[in-house]
């Protein structure tokens, strides 16, 4: 297990967290090259800033005895050598099934060679120190050992989305400056080759499933053959230059706004961070089995993935391109992971899909399952309590209900269960926690490297996310008189700077080193951050009243489970307004949403007289039972407002739910509200009227 520092008596006396303005000293002093005695990878090169937005910038690495914080720092190569070397003979990526529905799977000793041989592949192509290899496909081993070799090169691995347009393909390659670029398949090769001429510093493109029809593109087995003919001198050569303190990976922002910003993150960043989470969740080494599909131009995925994997020698397991689309599952099964990490809209699928399964049993089996969801929440409230006893009752529901859900969700060996992104509806934590299935919690952003807060098992809570992870420090800034402040965070886990976007940069992390997040949130006696909402999503009114839209949103939907999505409207007019989607069937091929309501949505009208089977039955009829029960819910999460502004007056119902494919979910699941708002800007106005 990743043993807990000792010296961390500062974290439990405040949490790691200071709700005034007050700077944090503990006897901060910084790393230098003569701790570590060497002359890289692991090395921390001579500076005397924090803060930098150059690609071969070097920042300061502080260390003080807050938890991992006196940890001498490391490179990622540094630790995957160690890895390797310690396990070599432990399983380490399981591939998906190829289309002899066999799977190809990497020890640790084949899984570092490979990188090495393609990190001398890199260098052969050109790869330039402080330049990027752009990656874009869905999770591989391939794209694991690109990513890991890009960092082995001295270059950076830059994770591009499979749903980007090649506009935005281009302007993440031209701004890191790629020599290379990895993609998957001919659909994404297809994207490359439309703008490769505008891109004056790429040298090569790899394609690493299937074979290349293309002119001068390379295949998978072209680019093992270049890195096997090559000595080991120049990488060599190139490792001992590179040093903890500076950038290994850059992590383009959504860009919903404008261009998207290039995160650096350096290898302490990543390193410092994924020990914090693993100290917290009591991660175990040659241990741990994840299955990998959430996009890995995400931080978190990265972080989980490939970061903590090379760290503590975990199995990787990789789901299939339609794993978000119903085919987890099937993963889950073969895997048996033992950490689950899922954004709330995988939890969301699987509860509807659970439900949907438990309309179909019998009454006895429905009594069943209901006498063993009380035994569940029975023993986990008194838990949360701090009543940690199992009776009779409850390990009998576990032996007859819960061990069983398990294993068919492929989640039996699960210790752990973590959901991260955005905030997950505490009637569905509920519903889990009545399973058996205790979710917690994960706060952070790109910019903090990943994770900054954490539930825990420990201090259960349905609301909240958690507390500050050992190693790192909260404060709010600005507090109102409710308590609300912007969330900042502190640590070495916080990132370099925005790639060449200094005033950007200044924006985020300040003079101190404190990164301003844009979220608004409050911080209990205990220590338990809770996310109120988002700076730049508040709606003022046009009567000057500042509405956060998450919990009144989130009311909603606990209210009216038929509902799927509500978005609040309202910025700069006289009042507040809802726009809604009804929970209907997905076009598994795809991921779009279709016409026909969900099997809980057709019970649910059933059962209040409607005949409704479609979305466009429920709107161009305007059906009147449907429409008075979602007045009604509004009413009922209205009765929870604060002030007269926060109530919601109008609604309308979309023609469809929201997805990735009708533009109105980013790449990870997040609402795009900005786009949804153009979307329908003509329904809106229609509630001003």
């Amino acid at each position: 297990m990743i043993d807990k520092m000792s010296a961390i008596q500062f974290h439990e006396a405040t949490n790691g967290f200071t709700q005034d303005n007050k700077e944090i000293n503990l006897s901060v002093r910084y790393a230098t090259a003569s701790e570590t005695g060497l002359d890289g990878p692991d090395q921390v090169l001579a500076t005397d800033v924090d803060t930098t937005c150059e690609a071969k910038g070097k920042v300061r690495i502080k260390l003080d005895k807050n938890g991992y914080n006196s940890c001498i720092p490391m490179s990622i190569p540094g630790v995957f050598m160690k890895t390797a070397n310690r396990y070599p003979d432990h399983i380490a990526l399981v591939s998906s099934p190829g289309i002899d529905g066999k799977r190809t799977m990497y020890t640790y000793r084949e899984y570092e060679q490979a990188v090495r041989t393609v990190a001398k592949a890199f260098l052969k192509l050109g790869l330039e120190r402080y330049h990027s290899v752009c990656i874009l496909g869905f999770n591989s081993p391939e794209w694991f050992i690109t990513d890991l070799a890009a960092i082995y090169a001295g270059g950076f691995a830059t994770g591009i989305y499979t749903t980007s347009s090649p506009d935005a393909c281009q302007y993440c390659a031209e701004h890191s400056q790629a020599n290379i670029i990895v993609v998957e398949d001919t659909k994404q090769l297809e994207k490359i080759l439309q703008i490769r001429q505008n891109l004056p510093n790429l040298k090569a493109v790899v394609q690493y499933n299937g074979i290349p029809t293309e002119k001068d593109i390379l295949s998978w087995n072209d680019l093992l053959e270049i890195g096997k003919q090559e000595s080991d001198s120049k990488l060599l050569s190139v490792l001992k230059t590179i040093g903890a303190n500076e950038c290994c990976t850059l992590v383009y922002t959504s860009g919903t706004v404008g261009n998207p910003k290039a995160v650096m993150l350096s290898h302490d960043n990543l390193l410092h961070d994924v020990r914090m989470i693993f100290s917290a969740i009591q991660v175990n080494e040659k241990s741990e089995i994840v299955v990998s599909y959430l996009p890995l131009s995400h931080v978190a995925a990265q972080l989980c993935d490939i970061i903590g994997s090379v760290l503590v020698a975990t199995t990787v397991y990789f789901a299939d391109k339609n794993a978000l689309k119903g085919s987890l599952v099937e993963t889950l099964v073969v895997a048996q992971p033992t950490l689950l990490l899922a954004v709330p809209r995988v939890w969301e699928k699987i509860y509807e899909k659970m439900q949907e399964k438990a309309r179909s049993n019998g009454v006895i089996k429905t009594y069943i399952a209901r006498w063993a969801k009380a035994q569940g929440l029975h023993y986990h409230t008194n838990k949360i309590n701090g009543v940690d006893y199992k009776n009779w009752s409850y390990i009998f529901a576990k032996w007859l209900v819960f061990d069983k859900i398990k294993a068919a969700l492929g989640l039996q060996k699960c210790r752990i269960f973590v959901t991260a992104a955005a905030p997950l509806n505490s009637d569905i934590k509920k519903y889990f926690l009545s399973l058996d299935i205790p979710i917690i919690e994960a706060y952070g952003m790109s910019e903090c490297g990943g994770g900054h807060t954490l539930s825990n098992y420990t201090e259960y809570r349905l609301d909240g996310v958690g507390t500050t992870l050992s190693g790192a420090y909260t404060k709010l800034d600005n507090i109102d008189e409710y308590g609300e402040g912007e969330v900042c965070m502190s640590g070495r886990h916080i990132f370099m700077g925005y790639l060449n976007a200094p005033e950007k940069t200044a924006e985020a992390k300040d003079k101190n080193g404190w990164l301003h997040s844009g979220d608004l949130g409050k911080i209990d006696s205990n220590g338990i951050l809770s996310i109120t909402g988002r700076i730049k999503e508040l709606i003022i009114t046009s009567g000057g009243e500042n509405i956060s839209p998450l919990n009144i949103e989130q009311a909603i939907l606990s209210e009216l489970p038929a509902l799927s999505n509500a978005m609040l409207v309202g910025d700069k007019r006289k009042y507040l307004t809802v726009l809604v989607t009804l929970k209907s069937n997905m076009n598994s091929e795809t991921g779009e949403p279709l016409d026909t309501l969900n099997p809980s949505v057709l019970q649910w009208a059933k059962s209040i007289g409607s005949n409704a089977k479609t979305v466009t039955d429920v709107i161009s009829s305007h059906d009147p039972l449907i429409y008075k029960e979602i007045d009604k819910a509004i009413k009922r999460a209205n009765e929870q407002a604060i002030s007269n502004a926060q109530k919601v007056q109008k609604f309308e119902i979309l023609p469809h739910d929201f997805s990735i494919p009708t533009g109105e979910l980013g790449p990870t699941l997040k609402l795009k509200k900005n786009i949804v708002l153009k979307m329908y800007a003509d329904l809106i106005d229609k509630m001003y009227q």
